[in-house]
């Protein structure tokens, strides 16, 4: 069994890189530790609709993930929109925030589904917190009165660090049991609900899906992130966090701009799944948006050398005369092969099918199911060769089917 069984990412400055992108090498280790029964959690300051394009990217809607947005405000399924958990702001206490930000020249800001609203849309912070996250900008000069409804965080912009710092201090004071506040950005106060940060957040949804917290591996890179590396079982930070967050890990993984984050999960989960037991529950469950799922293909045994799955002769697999359609043998075969590459190669490997050469010996007709075994015949550093039989449900074999696929490593 998986050791972890969520992974949690903060995202600015540890799943992106300076360029704010995820990499092949990350995409790919990410993909493939959910294909191995790990959920991912995106955990991040970001508005909820500036984490869906990450999560979408990364696949987390077909392997059950979560989004943990505004540093915790909310947490919402990434399959369905669910609202799991969340926290807002009083908007009575909206007044008194704009009045704080008026008196200091601060701009002010919060979110509405695809916008950010804000007293001040020619602020360059403003700009680029709006670009970032793909939303558009939607100015009021009445801040509070525009914000009819309850927010899950409310920001204050400023270049002035000394006088964002002492506003931080006096609120930290005078809004104890009411309000938290905190510095994410030299140019950010934010303001969320009284309680609300990663961990605390992280810590009720594992609770809901039944997690615990030794089955949980959390990696940032911020000040924010250190509730939540504190609350997993294994808290890992990032070679670029400050001292201070890295003295709260149990250890600390290479950049955002070395890959830390693959780094992480090869090392401390995929190593244990090269080894493990494959989840071919969540492999097939997930595969309904593929072409496996469209075939009927289902796994059932998976290993490092042998690879077994099903697949039924009907409409979707047959010839217009009623037998196996020698293309979806074929499909069937590469199917089969590619997971036992996948199992079988290193970490920071990947794998690309090369070459698929078949015999079609028998038929199988419509109503039958076949079967499909792969055994290794080759896994060398640059290419794996697989031999694939294709039987009916009577034992007679239907093609015989070589598949080559190569190994790269990840860049």
């Amino acid at each position: 069994m998986m050791k972890y069984k969520l992974l949690v990412l903060d995202v600015d400055g540890t799943l992106l890189n300076t360029k704010r992108e995820i990499t092949p090498r990350t995409l790919a280790a990410l993909k493939k530790v959910q294909m191995a029964g790990v959920r991912l959690m995106l955990a991040s300051g970001r508005p909820t609709y500036g984490l869906l394009p990450l999560a979408r990217k990364l696949e987390m809607g077909d392997y059950g993930g979560f989004i943990l947005s505004y540093n915790g405000g909310q947490i919402i399924s990434a399959t369905n929109g669910e609202v799991l958990f969340e926290r807002r702001i009083s908007p009575e206490m909206l007044p008194y925030l704009e009045k704080k930000a008026r008196k200091n020249g601060f701009a002010i800001l919060t979110y509405n589904e695809n916008r950010v609203v804000t007293n001040d849309a020619t602020d360059l912070h403003v700009i680029n917190e709006a670009y970032i996250n793909g939303m558009e900008v939607d100015e009021h000069e009445e801040f509070s009165i525009a914000v009819d409804y309850p927010p899950c965080k409310v920001m204050l912009v400023s270049d002035d660090e000394d006088a964002l710092t002492g506003l931080e201090a006096h609120w930290k004071r005078r809004l104890s049991g009411v309000l938290d506040v905190f510095r994410t950005e030299s140019f950010f106060l934010e303001v969320v609900a009284c309680g609300i940060d990663k961990g605390n957040a992280l810590a009720a949804i594992a609770d809901r899906i039944g997690v615990k917290a030794e089955e949980i591996m959390a990696i940032g890179n911020g000040v924010a992130d250190v509730s939540m590396l504190q609350t997993a079982g294994l808290g890992i930070a990032m070679g670029n966090a400050p001292d201070s967050v890295k003295r709260c890990a149990d250890f600390v993984t290479l950049s955002n701009d070395e890959d830390g984050v693959a780094e992480a999960v090869e090392r401390a989960i995929l190593e244990e799944v090269h080894q493990g037991e494959i989840p071919l529950d969540v492999l097939n469950r997930q595969a309904h948006t593929t072409l496996m799922g469209t075939l009927g293909i289902q796994y059932t045994f998976a290993s490092s050398d042998r690879v077994e799955a099903t697949m039924p002769v009907d409409q979707r697999t047959r010839q217009p005369f009623g037998i196996l359609h020698g293309g979806a043998s074929l499909a069937l075969a590469e199917t089969v092969a590619g997971l036992g590459s996948m199992v079988a190669c290193q970490p920071d490997e990947t794998v690309v099918g090369m070459q698929v050469s078949g015999n079609h010996i028998s038929s199988a007709h419509e109503g039958d199911t076949v079967r499909a075994v792969a055994t290794a015949v080759h896994l060398g550093r640059s290419s794996h060769v697989w031999n694939v039989d294709i039987f009916t449900s009577t034992g007679k074999l239907v093609s015989s089917v070589r598949v080559v696929n190569s190994v790269t490593k990840r860049k």
